[in-house]
């Protein structure tokens, strides 16, 4: 059948890729002017099951309180007249219990540990590369407090069979040697040796060309308007370009779902949460990280992509502002040179910002809506390509009729109603 992707990022081309696989005629409708040009252009860079747990947990209200007032924030807010935003944190705050962050934890887990293997055999398939690296991250404790909190994480990765190493000062370093030459206190580590690491952007797009060569269609610079519905189904797409019409639709278009699902009565809880980048060259290749350093206390992300090094990560609610303030470059540039000193030119980085697609539960949106021909795809937050090939494969199982491998009964809008 015909189906028609809404979104063309890592979540909107991985589903494109599986549908084609599955034999259907694929459509994808993009406004930019090419292939994950928004949030997934440069992210942090991390494939990472291992580290999927929801920002909702015991004590995060809390934490928030003293976040806000650190010099270098790992969240930031800045009020918008917006009560979607409201009711966002609202929604956030009642999953912050031990029960509902381990019901969430397991379900963010299961979607990512899944989207590995199947990501695995897409690399063994087709020999994409993306200058992948399969060294693990590398989660760093400035303080023992931190250290002793891991348990939580833990018990959950061992409950699901995902390998985890829990180190010391002198571990973390033999793991990372780059750290030998940092001041800064380092008490432990969490190490989750089946991570990977790469630049989703050039995977992105080398998956569009091989998408391509399996007939998927791309009309890029694409506006989106609106939905078309009839009765209980979508009868086509309205965009500045006209009409598209399919048998099926699938909604990923990232922060901006929620917006175009409101106007088919679809309501989603969505919202964008700001993350910054940097990207430096190596300057010195042994005081470079091999992998990943997440950076507990900042909530960023260190990686190594080949010759450059990645910084990313930060939480900010300001709405669907995209502006670059030079306190956050000062942030992200503070945690490389504090980490490995001398590893990359911070002052000629590269600076970026996208936004996340978060739900309240850190759990994407992963099935049918109520239309009975329009799926959802949507609300991977910051895991958006760790997640992508396993929840594109559940959609295309869904479309073609099939049970998807893994349990996605908990995983649709209707948790929400």
């Amino acid at each position: 059948m015909k189906v028609v992707v809404l979104g063309g990022g890592v979540i909107g081309v991985t589903t494109a890729y599986y549908l084609a696989k599955a034999g259907h005629e694929v459509e994808v409708i993009e406004r930019q002017a090419g292939v994950a040009l928004e949030t997934s252009f440069a992210n942090a860079g991390e494939v990472s099951p291992g580290y999927s747990s929801p920002w909702a947990g015991p004590g995060i209200p809390r934490k928030a309180i003293k976040w806000l007032t650190m010099r270098h924030p790992p969240l930031i807010v800045r009020p918008v007249p917006d009560p979607y935003m409201a009711r966002w944190i609202l929604q956030m705050l009642g999953n912050c219990t031990a029960e509902r962050y381990a019901v969430n934890k397991a379900r963010m887990v299961r979607v990512a540990e899944y989207s590995r293997d199947v990501m695995k055999d897409l690399r063994s398939e087709t020999g994409i590369q993306y200058d992948e690296r399969m060294g693990g991250t590398l989660q760093l404790f400035r303080t023992q407090k931190q250290v002793e909190s891991a348990h939580k994480d833990t018990e959950v990765l061992a409950q699901y069979g995902v390998d985890f190493e829990v180190l010391d000062r002198a571990g973390a370093i033999a793991a990372e040697p780059g750290l030998k030459r940092s001041s800064a206190t380092i008490m432990g580590a969490l190490r989750l040796p089946g991570d990977e690491t790469g630049d989703c952007h050039m995977f992105t797009q080398r998956l569009a060309e091989l998408a391509a060569a399996l007939g998927v269609t791309f009309r890029f610079s694409t506006t989106i308007e609106a939905l078309e519905t009839s009765g209980n189904e979508v009868t086509g797409v309205l965009t500045r370009a006209g009409r598209i019409t399919a048998d099926r639709y699938v909604l990923a278009i990232g922060s901006h779902t929620p917006k175009l699902a409101r106007k088919v009565g679809i309501d989603l809880p969505i919202y964008p949460v700001k993350g910054y980048s940097i990207t430096a060259s190596v300057l010195d290749a042994d005081a470079a990280p091999v992998s990943t350093v997440l950076d507990e206390s900042y909530k960023i992300a260190v990686t190594r992509l080949g010759n450059r090094i990645r910084v990313g990560g930060m939480a900010e609610l300001s709405g669907y502002s995209t502006d670059l303030p030079a306190e956050r470059r000062a942030t992200l540039a503070h945690c490389l040179n504090d980490l490995f000193p001398g590893a990359g030119d911070t002052v000629a980085a590269t600076f970026w910002t996208g936004l996340r697609p978060m739900t309240p539960d850190s759990t994407p949106i992963l099935g049918h809506s109520k239309l009975s021909n329009l799926l959802i795809n949507s609300g991977h937050g910051t895991l958006g390509w760790t997640m992508a090939c396993g929840s594109a494969r559940v959609i295309a199982d869904l479309v073609s009729g099939q049970r998807p491998d893994i349990d996605i009964s908990d995983l649709g809008p209707s948790r929400y109603i």
